[in-house]
């Protein structure tokens, strides 16, 4: 899955949708999550990456991303590999 193309994301957090006017705002590692998603790194490795990065446990981090991930998706910002 990756972050779809039409989205624009700031440095500094800004997400922006121009398909629906809508816009958000990330934290920073919500931004290194998606700067990931849009290189279609997995989310495995998104996880192991994370996980290395900061002082966590592996369920918390898996749990988390999920959660991340759904939201993106219910806020039509990612797409699955091989859909448009």
């Amino acid at each position: 899955m990756k972050i779809k193309k039409n989205i624009a994301v700031s440095d500094s957090g800004f997400v922006f949708n121009p398909a629906t006017g809508e816009s958000f705002s990330a934290n920073p590692i919500g931004m290194e999550i998606m700067e990931l998603l849009k290189k279609g790194t997995p989310t495995q490795e998104i996880s192991n990456t994370i996980l290395e990065k900061y002082e966590t446990d592996a369920p918390t981090i898996d749990k988390d991303l999920h959660d991340f991930i759904q939201i993106l998706k219910q806020y039509t910002l990612i797409e699955e590999h091989g859909k448009a």
